[in-house]
């Protein structure tokens, strides 16, 4: 494989942990990012909306605190504001997400790493 796999990744998560397993299975190295430690950048996390082809609201942690507390289910909140909510309270950010090149999967179930082998 030529492309490194990349994981944000908390490892407090068991999806987390279990979808990484895999990847350790399989025998192939993979780039640990743990983006509640180090976020990604607003830049980084539209070009993984764009991998997941998905809109900011979907890649959201909808039942998390800050979600509520910043009310984010705002209809009227543009698409910045909520990749910036994301930057700055990375626990809304849905995990594990696994990034190949120019692809990506969330691993909910953490099966959906297979996608990218």
């Amino acid at each position: 494989m030529s492309e490194q796999l990349k994981i944000l990744h908390n490892p407090r998560c068991s999806k987390c942990r279990l979808t990484k397993q895999i990847i350790d299975d399989k025998g192939i190295s993979v780039e640990v990012m743990e983006y509640l430690k180090t976020p990604p950048s607003a830049d980084e996390l539209e070009t993984i909306l764009q991998m997941l082809q998905m809109e900011p609201r979907e890649l959201m942690r909808k039942h998390e605190a800050p979600y509520k507390e910043l009310g984010l289910d705002d209809e009227s909140l543009d698409r910045q504001t909520l990749i910036q909510a994301m930057v700055d309270n990375p626990i809304l950010i849905e995990r594990p997400i696994v990034i190949r090149g120019d692809r990506a999967v969330i691993g909910r179930p953490p099966e959906n790493v297979l996608e990218l082998f």
